[in-house]
Formats: C-alpha cells, sequence, structure tokens
C-alpha cells in the first residue's frame, strides 16, 4: 500500500499526517509506503513548520527529516491512494488527473470535512494534530480490513 498525504505547501497538516500514518504503519509492522506533498511549491527542499515539528514530537513522533515537495502527475502512478486535507486541495489535484482511474485514488482526508490549515494561527496545531491522529487510526483501521 502507498499512501500519499496532500495539503497546500507541505509544512503543516501533511507532514504531520504523514508522520502520525508512518508511524501507526510502523506500529502495526505493515511494509507500506507513506508520503506527503503540496499542492503549492512554495516550501519545496524545507522542513516542516517548527510548530508542526513541535506537535508531533510532543506526541513521540519525529518529522524533522521530511522535505516539502509538490505534488506532481507521477504521484498519480506512484500511489494507491492519495488523501488531501480539504476541497480546494482536492480541486487542484484531481485537476490533474487524466483519467477515472486516477480519479478515483483521490479521497478527503476526512470525508465532507476540511482539515483546518493552522499556519495562521499557533493555537490550532494542537487540535489539529489530534484530529489527524484520530482519523490515521481510522484510516489505518478501515485499510487493514480492506487489504486483509
Amino acid at each position: 500500500m502507498k499512501i500519499l498525504i496532500v495539503c497546500l505547501g507541505n509544512i503543516c497538516r501533511s507532514p504531520i499526517a504523514h508522520g502520525v500514518m508512518q508511524h501507526l504503519v510502523n506500529q502495526e509492522g505493515l511494509n507500506w509506503e507513506i508520503d506527503s506533498a503540496g499542492t503549492g511549491g512554495w516550501h519545496i527542499g524545507q522542513m516542516p513548520d517548527y510548530r508542526s515539528i513541535e506537535v508531533a514530537k510532543k506526541h513521540g513522533i519525529n518529522i524533522s527529516d521530511q522535505k516539502a515537495r509538490k505534488f506532481n502527475a507521477l504521484d498519480f502512478q506512484n500511489f494507491d491512494l492519495i488523501y488531501v486535507m480539504d476541497k480546494n486541495n482536492y480541486a487542484d489535484v484531481v485537476s490533474l488527473t487524466n483519467d477515472v482511474n486516477e480519479r478515483a485514488k483521490v479521497q478527503l482526508f476526512i470525508k465532507d470535512e476540511a482539515v483546518p490549515d493552522p499556519y495562521t494561527d499557533d493555537a490550532m496545531f494542537d487540535p489539529v494534530y489530534q484530529l489527524i491522529s484520530a482519523q490515521c487510526e481510522k484510516l489505518l483501521q478501515s485499510l487493514k480490513k480492506e487489504n486483509s
């Protein structure tokens, strides 16, 4: 299973989700590949936002080795599932699809709900972490059932 998690800049939400999901997958002993990307290219090559690093570290997860990258059309071939954090990310990613198979890989991270972008509000990083962490648990259990 190869999973890509996408947000706007790949420095706040998707790195947290990438780290949490990778942590859970490792705990389960699953040989899954987890990655993250952004729809925008402003932060390519940068570490996650220091607040994302801090909130993940507070929960025992190290995301400081991640580097931001921009989503590209090859990701449709390289990943089985592409989870996006909000409807704008969804529209941006889907606009790059070539067919229904690629489009079918793209889903909102939380069905019918956006994960708020904490970038402009320091106080949002912990609630966003909690939301992402709970959803990663649900997704992992659901995907394990589907693939067993």
